[in-house]
């Protein structure tokens, strides 16, 4: 832990510079060795500086933070939502370099042209606009020269860190230790464009299908597997603009622009919803930036690096989470909560269902068209927080992603409303959580299982009934921690013997003290007292020792 923090002594003194000058008191007792107390988290606008300096890495860490509602409250989410790097763009002759070494065969013999001025940079690589011997226009994502060790050095100090706040309480109640490891593995895997590429693969061939919107209207862009690398994506090129920004061609023969907006935001709901609650595999940074209107009248989904994943079981509670929300039903969300959870230590039932009656009584008088589900959710990682509820990260990425989902179809359409796209898919989703996604496959084996069930039933009842009649029926109960009750009242039992047996050697020394002078009898009573004294002593101080005095 030490080691880690001190291995790089330069980096750790840049670090400590841009903390000193942005007056964070706690981070730099930490970074000079101090002693890792409760965190003293800086406002929102001086956080996002200090990752904004500390380079791409910290902002790949701001961003990862903003997908966790659990941990941060509202306006530090929306403080690192936005959280962009500021990087100079790296010299085309260096990134040449990188392409010269990730293909096996010169450049010019895979690219016509190239435009030598990229046209994004971000943090991790930059993009350049090409087109291929065969003409065909792509886009290509370099990674930039010389991040791996960048980020090799700052994550190691960054877990070195973690692994110091993991003493205090809220480095043991949200686990930072693992945290920090999530964020490892996220950006590892976003330095690996092989993982990007196949991601976008596979969302593609999942939104290739769908009952729930035209395909044909939505668009992921192809990979060039055999042109891509670790280092190099090479994919489809799409004309358009990112959707806040376009303008919207009318619907031919429909009512203009308006309802061609409408049209798209609820294709887009839609579109999530699948990936979501269906094929839990979701692009999980859907700002406006990566949703283009395309010069052909479709939307495209751009930049699939960031993935998040729900299981059926999550998706199953999910969806009556936002049931329990339109519903005002603070005790059924308190249950689907504690359902989601990943915490062992027993929580507060009560308060927990009073928390959500508080949060939800705001929307008792709220038309459904509304209510801004993306925030209620949040509201409701905020409530499970608060009562110290450890959720599953990806809880974080699918928060975000309807946040931001949300944000762009209001931005777009003002007066879209979420729970109208949502309703005509929960017959299916429904169905699908009963029966799963081969109906006559599960009709069947439940038929055999009632067959099954048919065929044994006579035969255990008769059992049963001759066991009841031949009086050798015998009922088995186990009652879980009745050991440790039982051993409790036996030791009750065992003291108030003991104090009978004091009280009662007591008593009759004292009836034989008096009742003769005899120096016979005067020797058995102080046997008796010395007996009474011995046991009485021994019952005080095992009463003592386990502390159950009062």
């Amino acid at each position: 832990m030490v080691l880690a923090l001190t291995q790089n002594a330069s980096r750790q003194r840049e670090i400590l510079e841009v903390v000193l000058s942005n007056g964070w008191d706690y981070m730099r007792g930490v970074l000079t060795g101090g002693k890792a107390g409760e965190p003293q988290i800086p406002s929102p606008e001086v956080l996002r500086n200090i990752f904004v300096e500390l380079g791409p890495v910290y902002v790949k860490l701001g961003q990862l933070l903003s997908t966790r509602p659990d941990l941060l409250p509202p306006r530090y989410i929306r403080a690192l939502t936005a959280l962009q790097a500021t990087v100079p763009t790296v010299s085309w002759l260096e990134i040449e370099a990188i392409l010269q070494q990730q293909f096996s065969k010169p450049i010019s013999e895979i690219f016509a042209t190239i435009n030598t001025t990229p046209i994004a940079a971000g943090s991790i690589a930059q993009i350049y606009r090409a087109t291929l011997q065969d003409g065909q226009e792509v886009a290509m994502k370099v990674q930039r020269p010389g991040i791996e060790g960048v980020v090799r050095r700052d994550v190691a100090l960054i877990r070195g860190i973690a692994e110091l706040v993991a003493g205090t309480d809220f480095g043991q109640d949200y686990d930072v230790v693992t945290l920090a490891d999530e964020f490892t593995s996220a950006l590892q895997a976003e330095l690996d464009f092989t993982k990007e590429a196949a991601f976008t693969d596979r969302l593609r061939q999942n939104l290739a299908k769908s009952r729930w919107f035209d395909t044909q209207q939505l668009v992921i862009p192809e990979v060039y597997q055999h042109l891509t690398t670790r280092k190099v994506l090479v994919m489809e090129w799409l004309e358009g603009k990112p959707i806040l920004e376009a303008q919207i061609v009318p619907t031919k023969g429909g009512r203009g622009e308006r309802q061609r907006r409408q049209q798209i935001a609820s294709l887009l709901f839609r579109a999530f919803f699948q990936q979501m609650f269906i094929d839990g595999f979701f692009h999980a940074d859907p700002h406006p930036g990566n949703i283009f209107y395309l010069d052909s009248d479709r939307i495209a989904l751009i930049d699939c690096g960031m993935i998040g994943r729900l299981d059926p079981r999550t998706q199953y509670i999910l969806v009556e989470l936002l049931l329990a929300i339109v519903n005002i039903d603070a005790k059924r969300c308190s249950q689907l909560t504690l359902e989601l959870s990943e915490s062992s230590e027993p929580v507060n039932l009560g308060q927990l269902e009073v928390d959500y009656d508080r949060m939800l009584r705001k929307y008792y008088n709220v038309s459904l068209a509304n209510i801004n589900f993306s925030e209620a959710f949040y509201e409701i990682l905020q409530v499970a927080r608060q009562n110290k509820i450890r959720l599953p990260g990806n809880m974080g990425l699918y928060a975000k992603s309807i946040a931001n989902l949300e944000g762009v179809a209001r931005g777009f359409y003002p007066e879209v409303n979420l729970l109208d796209e949502f309703k005509p898919l929960m017959t299916d989703l429904f169905s699908r959580q009963l029966f799963g996604d081969a109906p006559l496959q599960s009709a069947l084996r439940m038929a055999l299982d009632m067959k099954s069930l048919s065929l044994q039933t006579p035969r255990q009842v008769e059992v049963l009934l001759d066991r009841m009649s031949s009086e050798t029926l015998q009922w088995n109960f186990r009652i879980r921690d009745l050991a440790s009750v039982r051993r409790g009242l036996e030791d009750s039992a065992n003291r108030l013997s003991y104090s009978i047996v004091v009280g009662s050697l007591i008593i009759g020394a004292a009836i034989i003290e008096r009742s003769t002078p005899a120096p016979q009898l005067a020797i058995i009573s102080d046997v008796l007292f010395a007996a009474a004294t011995i046991l009485g002593f021994w019952l005080i101080i095992s009463i003592l020792r386990s502390g159950r005095l009062k």
